[in-house]
C-alpha cells in the first residue's frame, strides 16, 4: 500500500507539473555562477582612474564579512576623480544578473556632489586591460543604483546611464546620458536586490526588488562622457554583444552581496 502511494504521489506530480507549464527553457536553481568566493577577490580586476589596470589603490575594493567592500579611508587627500571600477574577469553576452547592494557611511571628501548614495554595476563593458591610465570610465552601460537623500523627493535606482555608449528606449535612440526607471525610492542602508537580464545587443531589462522597472533595446558603442580612451576603441554605432561587468567605485561606500549569474546563451 505504502508503495502505491508513492508511486500515485509521484503520477500526481507529475500532472501538475504539466499543467503549470514547464517550458524546455526553464533553468534550475543550480545553474547560478556565484562570481564572488565570498573570500578574496580572485577572478576580479580593479581599474582606477589616474592608476594602471590592477592597481587596486587605496584598498579601494576589499572583500570581508562575506561582502565585497567599496571604502576610502586609505585614500590620501581629496577624492581627485578618482573613479574606480572591479571588473570580472569573464565576458558575458546573454545572462541573467542578480545581486544585492547597500549604501553606507559618507561620501568621501572632494567626490562630486553627484555622486552621493550613487553607485552602479556596468555591463558590456571593455576590458579593463584595454583602457589608457587616464581614462575616466570604461565605454560600457551601466545599471545605476541611487538611494534617497530628502524625505518625501524621488530618487529612482536602477536606471541607466551609458558612458560611451547609446541604447533605443521606446523604439528611438535615447538622446540623455541617464534614464530613470520607474523604481521606488530607498532611503538609508537597507539591503535592495538589484537584477539584469540583457540579450545581447537586443532586449535589456533592469528589475528591481522582482519589479521591472527599464526596459530598453540596442545597446551599441556612441555617444560622451568617457574621456582618455584608445580610439580604437570607441568605434560609434558598432552593436554591444557582450562585455565584462563591473561594479562601481565613485566616492560613496557601498557593499555588495550574492553576485550570481545565470548564461541564457542556450
Amino acid at each position: 500500500m505504502r508503495f502505491k502511494h508513492v508511486l500515485s504521489l509521484s503520477f500526481l506530480a507529475f500532472f501538475v507539473l504539466l499543467a503549470c507549464g514547464v517550458k524546455k527553457g526553464d533553468k534550475p536553481d543550480d545553474e547560478w555562477e556565484y562570481l564572488f568566493n565570498g573570500k578574496n577577490l580572485e577572478g576580479w580586476t580593479t581599474k582606477i582612474h589616474h592608476y594602471e589596470t590592477g592597481d587596486n589603490y587605496g584598498d579601494t575594493f576589499r572583500a570581508e564579512d562575506g561582502i565585497i567592500k567599496v571604502r576610502y579611508d586609505k585614500y590620501e587627500g581629496d577624492f581627485n576623480d578618482r573613479f574606480g571600477h572591479l571588473y570580472f574577469d569573464k565576458p558575458f553576452s546573454h545572462f541573467h544578473l542578480s545581486m544585492e547592494y547597500r549604501f553606507v557611511g559618507e561620501l568621501h571628501p572632494g567626490a562630486p556632489s553627484y555622486t552621493l548614495k550613487n553607485s552602479g554595476v556596468m555591463f558590456h563593458s571593455q576590458d579593463p586591460r584595454t583602457m589608457l591610465k587616464e581614462q575616466n570610465w570604461p565605454i560600457s552601460v551601466e545599471m545605476q543604483f541611487l538611494a534617497g537623500i530628502t524625505e518625501g523627493e524621488e530618487r529612482p535606482t536602477g536606471n541607466m546611464c551609458s558612458p560611451g555608449t547609446e541604447i533605443d528606449f521606446q523604439g528611438e535612440m535615447y538622446p540623455g546620458h541617464c534614464l530613470n526607471s520607474t523604481s521606488d525610492t530607498f532611503f538609508g542602508d537597507q539591503w535592495v536586490k538589484a537584477e539584469l537580464i540583457v540579450y545581447g545587443d537586443s532586449l535589456v531589462k533592469h528589475i528591481i526588488n522582482g519589479k521591472t522597472v527599464l526596459e530598453y533595446t540596442k545597446p551599441r558603442i556612441g555617444g560622451g562622457v568617457v574621456d582618455g580612451y584608445d580610439p580604437k576603441y570607441k568605434v560609434d554605432d558598432t552593436p554591444l554583444t557582450q562585455g565584462m561587468i563591473a561594479l562601481q567605485s565613485e566616492g560613496q561606500p557601498i557593499d555588495f552581496r550574492n553576485i550570481k549569474i545565470k548564461n541564457l546563451k542556450e
